[in-house]
């Protein structure tokens, strides 16, 4: 489900509160599979190079609990 967000994301230009929210939920409670780990990478690569703009005001972390979650691919492959 991640991944039809950030694609969601990527094709629109833009990230609402609303998709950022249901991914920090996912997050939250492990529901994700490394593909959606992939996912937010670009995700957060595309909103770091001004490709897609957060609808969420600019003072919130976006999805903290990356930075506790995240391995990289290249490690678990």
């Amino acid at each position: 489900m991640i991944c039809k967000l950030v694609e969601s994301a990527l094709q629109t230009g833009c990230l609402s509160v609303a998709s950022e929210a249901s991914i920090s939920q996912f997050l939250r409670y492990k529901a994700y599979r490394i593909t959606d780990l992939d996912a937010l990478q670009r995700l957060r690569m595309a909103i770091e190079e001004g490709q897609i703009d957060r609808e969420a005001p600019r003072q919130f972390a976006l999805f903290p609990q990356l930075t506790t979650l995240y391995v990289p691919v290249s490690i678990v492959r």
